[in-house]
């Protein structure tokens, strides 16, 4: 499967293909996948940067100073400030981290990659990813990026997305399943 034959659509998907396309034709594809990470992980741990980007009482002149300054200081490439830059000024900001994930499900297609999304109730450690990564390659018969967030409201246990199959091993689950059960006992 490569990249040619995934779908994407709406704005996400046409500024993810098009700078996609920017960071094949330049040779950059690892160096723009390793800054879109680094974009990502930021506009996740900082709500000031978060607020920014989603904010529409921020002008667009006043986005794209704030988000030139935060990739100056994060270090990220030319092609990504520029398309960054680009992003803002055309008043999309909002919709950064969507395209970051079509980057992602891109990059991964012309890999020939399947990407998996576990959501666990703490942080995975580098045996767990490890044996989970195992698993998964051996369930889908194709090298597998985990793509881990953490959530403890799920209490313990796991939920893995691959494409559209989804296992859900979590206690929340069994709880609530445990719960309907019991309505119609007695």
């Amino acid at each position: 499967m490569s990249a040619e034959n995934t779908i994407v659509s709406g704005i996400a998907g046409r500024y993810a293909t098009a700078l996609f396309d920017l960071a094949l034709d330049a040779k950059q594809i690892d160096v723009v996948a390793a800054d879109m990470a680094t974009i990502k992980t930021s506009l996740e741990e900082s709500a000031d940067l978060a607020r920014l980007v989603l904010s529409p009482l921020v002008s667009r002149d006043d986005q794209a100073r704030a988000m030139a300054a935060v990739l100056e200081k994060l270090g990220v490439s030319d092609l990504v400030r520029r398309f960054v830059g680009t992003v803002a000024l055309n008043r999309r900001l909002f919709a950064l981290s969507d395209m970051i994930d079509v980057f992602g499900k891109l990059l991964a297609a012309e890999r020939g990659e399947v990407v998996a999304k576990v959501t666990s109730a703490k942080k995975l450690t580098v045996k767990q990813m490890e044996a989970l990564t195992k698993e998964l390659k051996s369930s889908t018969g194709s090298d597998v990026i985990i793509d881990a967030h953490v959530d403890d409201d799920i209490i313990g246990g796991l939920v893995v997305k691959v494409g559209s199959r989804m296992v859900d091993s979590s206690i929340r689950t069994k709880l609530q399943n445990l719960k309907f059960a019991m309505k119609g006992v007695g």
